[in-house]
């Protein structure tokens, strides 16, 4: 998943997000920071929510059913990941991929994982903490073998 691709999954979402919230069209611009026009113009389909708004969208209404439904339990770490290409530094703990997530490989102290959604992918450690992102295969894979042999 890149950006572009991202922002045409919120933007579609964009007005179900609203309703799931119980928010108007003018409290919704309001708090994305968005004139009513405009979210008028991407909830019609007629403009693509700005990257900036994507975010806003992804950090302000993380637990969204409707979020979750197609980014998976996490879209500010699909966004984080995207914006960053990757991440490297330790995270918050996670669910350990038990929904969303497919194993890769893993070890005695760290597993690697990616997104059946985003597809970006994920180093975690015993404790479920993420400590890795990128949305690119061999740097994950070459990331998830270096900490692997740190480890023994």
């Amino acid at each position: 998943m890149n950006k572009e691709q991202l922002r045409e999954i919120i933007s579609d979402k964009m007005k179900l997000i609203r309703v799931e919230y119980g928010y108007t069209q003018n409290l919704m611009a309001e708090v994305l920071g968005l004139s009513k026009k405009t979210l008028v113009q991407i909830e019609k389909e007629r403009t693509l929510a700005g990257w900036t708004t994507v975010v806003a969208v992804c950090a302000l209404f993380q637990e969204s059913e409707v979020l979750k439904s197609v980014l998976g339990d996490s879209p500010v770490e699909i966004v984080e990941t995207i914006a960053h290409q990757q991440v490297e530094r330790p995270g918050k703990k996670t669910l350990g991929g038990k929904v969303w997530w497919q194993t890769i490989a893993g070890g005695e102290n760290f597993t690697l994982q990616q997104n059946l959604i985003s597809q970006h992918y994920r180093i975690i450690d015993r404790n479920n903490h993420r400590r890795f992102s990128t949305i690119d295969r061999m740097e994950a894979e070459n990331r998830f073998e270096a900490m692997a042999k740190k480890e023994h």
